[in-house]
């Protein structure tokens, strides 16, 4: 998604809005659904954490800014982010963070699926999302994205009642729009995927470019 226009100028309506398009449900997404609708309730605030791998002394340190329902950060999340993830992340040279960007609603409808699951699991589920990005994303209708993604949720082993409970929470909704609209703003993000390597704001690159950046970085 490179160098697409933010989506989110009008705030968090444009985001969470659609209550009547949600309305038009199936039976099997109308849980889903019903909560989605009623996340634009808002009222107070939820603390919103940062989703980390590696360790907290590692010498370098990724932001990664990403959107769920960015093609250029699924093709990074499939054919880039698992050889990082494998010689610098899990080898101690690198904190990896990851903070969504919500171009549209949907984007943060697979976020909260994803958060519902809490720490443990954030990533595996992240990683469904992006590996099934064209199939929950290929309709454009809103109940059939709620329904793919409920199916996503089903298959990481978070139940009905559960998955229902986190989209209905309005307070997590609004809360993951002003998170995400500061980070913006802080680290001027307006491209996914966008990287902050060390406090540097880079655009995506291939996985040779990253290796000999983050090997030029450890070598000093």
């Amino acid at each position: 998604m490179d160098r697409r226009t933010l989506m989110l100028t009008g705030g968090a309506a444009a985001v969470l809005g659609g209550a009547a398009m949600l309305n038009r449900a199936t039976p099997d997404s109308a849980p889903l659904l019903v909560g989605m609708a009623n996340a634009q309730e808002a009222s107070g605030t939820v603390e919103i954490q940062d989703m980390v791998m590696g360790s907290a002394d590692a010498p370098i340190e990724i932001i990664e800014y990403a959107s769920f329902t960015c093609p250029h950060c699924a093709s990074f999340h499939s054919n880039v982010f698992p050889q990082l993830k494998t010689d610098y992340i899990e080898t101690g040279k690198v904190r990896f963070i990851y903070r969504e960007v919500y171009f549209d609603r949907f984007g943060l409808w697979a976020s909260m699926v994803a958060r519902c699951g809490g720490e443990a699991r954030f990533f595996g589920i992240a990683d469904l999302i992006y590996e099934k990005q064209r199939d929950w994303t290929a309709s454009g209708d809103p109940a059939t994205i709620a329904a793919e993604l409920q199916k996503i949720g089903k298959i990481a082993g978070i139940d009905d009642e559960t998955m229902t409970a986190c989209m209905s929470d309005g307070d997590f909704a609004q809360s993951l729009v002003n998170w995400y609209e500061t980070n913006r703003e802080n680290d001027d993000i307006n491209s996914t995927p966008t990287f902050i390597i060390d406090g540097e704001k880079m655009s995506n690159m291939p996985l040779a470019d990253f290796q000999t950046l983050l090997d030029d970085k450890i070598a000093g």
